[in-house]
C-alpha cells in the first residue's frame, strides 16, 4: 500500500471518525464483557484484548472502518481451553493463533477463503447463534427469579428501544438500566465483579507460565489452529461486508497479517484472541466510521472509560449479559436460510446442514467449516462428472468415441467403462478435442484404455490432442499417445 493512501485512511474527517468511534466503544463494551464470561475468563482479560487489537489492527490492518475485539466465535473455540486447563494455556494459544495467522498472510494463503462457499458461510453463523445461546442457558439454570425478570425486561429495552431512539445503543441502555435496578434494590444475582477483576490501569506482560513441552504443545495446537482459522474466517467475512458498504476494497492479505500481529500483542498482555466484530462494524460505518482513526478511537476510548468507570461495571448482573448474548445469537443466525432450505438446490442445503451439525455437535467452529468445503468439493466433483457425455459411432468396421466433458479422479472411470472391448471392429478412434484431461488419474485411464484395446489387437488412434486442452498431458506422451 502506498504511503499516501494509508496516511489518508487516517487523516479523512477527524472529527466524524473520532465520534463513530466512541459510539462504536459503547457497542463494544457489553459484547466483549458478555463474551468475556462466554469464555470463562475475567472481563480484564477480554476487555484489555479488545483494547490491544482494536489499537493495532488500525494501525497494521488491511481493512479501514473495521472494528476488532476479543468477542465472537474465537471466544467460544477458547472457552473449551479455558475449562481444561486454565487461563495459561489460553494465552499460549493466541500467541501460536497470532503467529500462525501472519503466516497465513505472509504466504498469501487468504485466496483459500475463496472456496468457503456462500452456504458454508450461512453455515458457519447459524452455527455460532446456536452455540452462543447455548453458551447462556447454564446461566439460566438454577436462579432466582429476579434473574428471569432482568432477562425479559433487557430484552424488551434491546428491542423496542431502537424504533423510538436508536441515538444509543439499545445494549448499553440495558446495562445501564439493569445495573441501576439492581443497585437501587439489592437482588439475589450474580454480578460481573463475580466473574473476575476490571481493568483500573494500563495492562501490563504477562506471558504465560506454563512447561513450554512437546506434551504442552500437543494441548494447544489444536485449540490455536481452530483460533486462528475461526479469526481469520470472521474477519475476513466482516471485512467483505465493509467492502459492500462502502464500495471499496480492503486488503485481506494485510488484513490477516495485522490481526495475526495484534494476536500476538493482545497475548502478550495478557489478552485473549479476537477477530473482526460485524455488530460492532456495521454500527461504526452507520455513525461515520471509514477509515482507521475509528477503529483506533474505539480502542482508546474503550480503556479510557474502563479505567474511569470499572467501579460501576463491575456492579453489572450478568442477567444484562445473558440478554445481550441471547440478541446476539438471534441477530447472527440466518433467518432467511430456513426458508431457502425448500429453494436452495438439496445439495446446498445439505453443506449447510452438516456445518451447522458439525460444529454444533463438536463445539468446533472451523471443523464444521472443513466439513462444509470438503463436502462443497465432492457436491461440485459430482456434478462436473455428471457433464461428462461420450457417444459412440459406429462405420465402416470402424468405432469412434468422442469424449466432452472434464475427466478428472472422479470421472476418468466413466471413459474406460464407455469402451465396448468386445466390439467387431478393427479400428478405434478417440476423439478427446472436446474434453479437458486435468490430473494424472484421467491420463492414466486414458493410457489403460489405449492399452486394453491394443492387446485385442486393434488399431487405435486418439484424435484431439492440442496442447491447450490437454496440458497435463506431457508432449512426450502425447507423442507416444499419437503413435499408438
Amino acid at each position: 500500500m502506498q504511503f499516501s493512501a494509508y496516511r489518508a485512511q487516517w487523516a479523512h474527517a477527524p472529527l466524524r471518525e473520532v465520534l463513530a468511534g466512541m459510539v462504536g466503544t459503547f457497542a463494544l463494551i457489553p459484547e466483549v464483557i458478555a463474551f468475556s464470561y462466554v469464555a470463562g475468563v475475567s472481563p480484564a482479560v477480554s476487555l484489555y484484548a479488545s483494547f490491544v487489537i482494536s489499537v493495532a489492527i488500525a494501525i497494521t490492518g488491511g481493512r479501514p472502518g473495521m472494528i476488532s475485539g476479543a468477542a465472537g466465535s474465537v471466544a467460544l473455540v477458547a472457552a473449551a481451553l479455558v475449562h481444561r486447563h486454565g487461563t495459561p494455556y489460553m494465552l499460549l494459544a493466541t500467541l501460536l493463533a497470532g503467529l500462525l495467522q501472519m503466516l497465513f498472510g505472509l504466504l498469501r494463503l487468504q485466496v483459500l477463503m475463496r472456496f468457503v462457499s456462500t452456504v458454508i458461510r450461512t453455515g458457519f453463523v447459524n452455527a455460532l447463534a446456536i452455540l452462543i445461546f447455548s453458551a447462556q442457558v447454564p446461566q439460566m439454570l438454577h436462579v432466582t427469579w429476579h434473574s428471569y425478570a432482568l432477562i425479559a425486561l433487557g430484552l424488551a429495552i434491546i428491542y423496542l428501544l431502537p424504533p423510538l431512539n436508536d441515538a444509543i445503543p439499545s445494549p448499553l441502555v440495558c446495562i445501564v438500566v439493569l445495573t441501576a435496578i439492581t443497585m437501587w434494590h439489592g437482588m439475589p444475582v450474580r454480578t460481573v465483579a463475580d466473574l473476575g477483576a476490571l481493568p483500573a490501569g494500563l495492562p501490563g506482560l504477562a506471558l504465560p507460565h506454563v512447561p513450554l513441552d512437546i506434551a504442552t504443545l500437543e494441548t494447544v495446537l489444536p485449540y490455536a489452529i481452530a483460533m486462528a482459522a475461526v479469526g481469520l474466517l470472521e474477519s475476513l467475512m466482516t471485512a467483505r461486508v465493509v467492502d459492500d458498504a462502502t464500495d471499496t476494497h480492503g486488503d485481506p492479505r494485510m488484513e490477516c497479517t495485522g490481526l495475526g500481529l495484534s494476536n500476538i500483542l493482545a497475548g502478550v498482555f495478557g489478552g485473549i484472541a479476537g477477530c473482526g466484530m460485524i455488530g460492532q462494524t456495521v454500527g461504526n460505518l452507520r455513525y461515520g466510521g471509514r477509515g482507521r482513526l475509528s477503529t483506533f478511537t474505539a480502542g482508546a476510548f474503550l480503556l479510557a472509560l474502563m479505567v474511569l468507570l470499572h467501579r460501576y461495571v463491575a456492579q453489572v448482573p450478568v442477567a444484562a449479559l445473558v440478554a445481550i448474548m441471547i440478541m446476539v445469537s438471534i441477530s447472527t443466525f440466518a433467518w432467511g436460510s430456513l426458508r431457502d432450505l425448500l429453494r436452495h438446490p438439496k445439495l446446498s442445503s445439505l453443506v449447510m446442514l452438516a456445518t451447522v451439525g458439525v460444529v454444533v455437535a463438536t463445539h468446533d467452529l472451523a471443523a464444521g467449516v472443513a466439513v462444509g468445503v470438503l463436502l462443497s468439493g465432492v457436491f461440485f466433483a459430482w456434478r462436473v462428472m455428471a457433464l461428462v457425455a461420450i457417444t459412440r459411432h459406429g462405420t465402416d468396421g470402424t468405432d469412434r468415441y468422442v469424449v466432452k466433458g472434464q475427466l478428472f479422479f472422479a470421472s476418468a472411470d466413466l471413459l474406460y467403462d464407455a469402451i465396448d472391448f468386445q466390439t467387431t471392429a478393427h479400428t478405434v478412434v478417440i476423439d478427446v478435442t472436446e474434453a479437458h484431461f486435468w490430473d494424472i488419474t484421467s491420463v492414466g485411464m486414458l493410457e489403460k484404455t489405449l492399452a486394453k484395446l491394443q492387446e485385442r489387437g486393434l488399431t487405435v488412434t486418439v484424435a484431439g490432442l492440442h496442447p491447450d486442452r490437454h496440458g497435463v498431458i506431457a508432449a512426450h506422451a502425447q507423442q507416444e499417445l499419437l503413435a499408438m
